[in-house]
């Protein structure tokens, strides 16, 4: 299998490149992983200083939690001032690439004008259709993850290539260079049931699902690095019986490792230090 060299920001992924880990910042006091919350200026700082010391390549912020097991919607205002507030203190702490994960393009919007570089949207520009003209505006790298508003059914890995080529298709349309996007096959986020607004349903067995597409990751590549998120999901709960994500810690290294055997070339996880050390 070909390995190609894309690039997030000014940090080239993929091919002969090292593993790069994308330490992950909440700035939602609702996200599922308590101990990635951090909200004041102060948390935030410390955050930051850490994930960099611990060898992280990038940082992902979030504004509002996508998991769809819960309600957590907020308005776009209120998403949009957390992630401008984080983005402006990280600018001043460090250099590393920031990336921002949204699906709503006014929020975007804002993070692209204060100079982010990456947009992760995890509907793989679907979700808003005002994000490709937002993405178009500004060119930046993407994190495209498979999503659709529709049911899937039939083969879940043949499904996923498929949704993962129609984000391309946009992305293309709005001429961002293919060198400049990474795919995500949205580990977590295929169910039968949910209680979000950012998953795609699925008739099927959902941890099947993640796992059949963990152990095929070479398979659904398309030509792009790709980035797997598995950190402290809830698949890995269920497969060890953990129901909370704080217990989730060796299992999830685990998976990362495993993800990294597959083809993997970008973890996003909470566990800077032990991920490095699980997949380097």
């Amino acid at each position: 299998m070909i390995s190609y060299v894309n690039k997030l920001g000014n940090v080239s992924v993929g091919g002969s490149n090292p593993v790069r880990i994308m330490g992950i910042l909440n700035t939602s006091p609702e996200s599922f992983y308590k101990k990635s919350i951090s909200t004041s200026r102060q948390r935030i700082v410390d955050a930051i200083h850490v994930m960099e010391y611990e060898g992280a390549d990038f940082i992902d912020i979030g504004g509002m939690s996508t998991a769809p097991y819960l309600s957590t919607m907020v308005s776009e205002k209120t998403e949009a001032n957390r992630i401008v507030n984080a983005v402006k203190i990280i600018q001043q702490k460090t250099n590393l690439p920031i990336s921002v994960d949204t699906c709503r393009a006014a929020i975007a919007n804002e993070a692209l004008e204060l100079g982010v570089d990456i947009i992760n949207d995890v509907t793989g520009l679907k979700y808003d259709p005002m994000m490709p003209k937002i993405i178009e505006k500004y060119c930046p790298s993407l994190i495209l993850c498979a999503y659709d508003k529709k049911i899937i059914t039939g083969n879940q890995l043949y499904e996923t290539k498929q949704l993962l080529k129609k984000s391309l298709e946009i992305a293309k349309s709005v001429k961002i260079p293919k060198t400049n996007i990474v795919l995500d096959p949205a580990i977590g986020f295929f169910r039968k049931k949910g209680r979000g607004h950012f998953f795609t349903k699925i008739d099927s067995d959902w941890v099947k699902r993640d796992l059949l597409i963990l152990k095929n990751l070479n398979s659904i590549k398309l030509s792009r690095p790709i980035l797997v998120s598995v950190s402290n999901k809830s698949f890995i709960g269920k497969i060890l019986k953990k129901e909370n994500p704080s217990a989730r810690l060796a299992g999830s290294l685990t998976a990362e490792a495993v993800c990294v055997l597959n083809g993997a070339d970008i973890i996003r996880t909470h566990n800077v230090a032990e991920t490095k050390m699980a997949v380097i």
